[in-house]
């Protein structure tokens, strides 16, 4: 792949959310904590020139809610988010699936989704010529709002393992 082609994928797992009595966990909302903190997802992104091209979100509340709270800071540069229902309860392969479906014109993506599934599809994805320090971070804690960066080292539709290059892991707090 050429530079011109360069992709980018960043990896987001939803805020703080809460666990309310008697609340299915597809309906959890965020916590306090959380509405005050996913914005700043939005703005290390602005900040960094991270602006995603296209969003994938899971319809879970606490990741629309998270989505809501990241495009505001993305304002104009940021595209209408996709809400997408495999993602929420998905494996790591159903999200890779999900990320083979992005149009090759989109030069970076933003996935906002749950634990386990997006740290396992970071380290799913992470190729040998990744940067040690993050690799070691997502994969020892993904806390909330935790974001992984990767560099696709082949076209959306042919990512399956081990092709894309972590160039770093963020935990955007105010």
């Amino acid at each position: 792949m050429s530079q011109h082609d360069a992709k980018r994928l960043m990896l987001l797992r939803h805020a703080k959310a809460e666990f309310p009595f008697g609340v299915e966990d597809h309906e959890r909302p965020l916590a306090t904590r959380g509405h005050r903190e996913a914005p700043a997802a939005g703005a290390w992104m602005v900040e960094h020139g991270w602006i995603p091209d296209y969003i994938v979100c899971s319809d879970a509340l606490r990741a629309r809610s998270t989505c809501a709270w990241v495009s505001s800071e993305l304002g104009e540069k940021g595209p209408t988010p996709y809400l997408d229902s495999r993602v929420y309860g998905a494996s790591a392969t159903q999200l890779v699936s999900i990320i083979n479906e992005t149009p090759e014109t989109v030069g970076t993506l933003l996935v906002i989704g749950h634990l386990p599934t997006v740290q396992d599809v970071a380290m799913a994805l992470a190729s040998v010529q990744s940067q040690e320090e993050p690799v070691m971070e997502l994969a020892t804690r993904y806390p909330t709002l935790g974001l992984t960066l990767l560099e696709p080292q082949k076209p959306w539709a042919e990512l399956d393992g081990r092709d894309a290059r972590v160039t770093g892991f963020v935990v955007p707090r105010p």
